[in-house]
């Protein structure tokens, strides 16, 4: 069982930065990729963006791409976001989440950061 645990959310200006981490409890060779998803107040949760976990590439939405990065540091089994130019837009709780193959939906599921982004 993987357990993921967010952390580094909190409250930031519009053009700031924040750096989100997805620490999980176990290597994660047998990974097939680690995804950042967000759901704000009132709405459905978005996909944020996505690393494959052998590879490192990396996929993101329209919305966040050329601002937020996605990396990985295998030593300390953590995934991290890092946002930049950071908008009103982009306040909600993010989430990390896992899957073990591209023929599994994402099972494990982080508790959530809140980002708050004040314009």
């Amino acid at each position: 069982q993987v357990q993921l645990v967010e952390s580094g959310g909190g409250l930031v200006q519009a053009g700031g930065s924040l750096r989100l981490s997805c620490a999980t409890s176990e290597r994660t060779f047998s990974t097939y990729a680690m995804g950042w998803f967000r759901q704000a107040p009132g709405k459905e949760r978005e996909f944020v963006g996505r690393i494959f976990w052998s590879s490192g590439d990396t996929n993101y939405a329209g919305s966040v791409k050329g601002r937020f990065t996605i990396s990985r540091d295998n030593a300390k089994n953590t995934v991290y976001l890092q946002m930049n130019n950071l908008k009103a837009e982009d306040t909600a709780v993010y989430y990390c989440a896992a899957r073990a193959s591209s023929v599994r939906p994402y099972e494990y599921w982080g508790q959530g950061t809140q980002v708050t982004v004040s314009s």
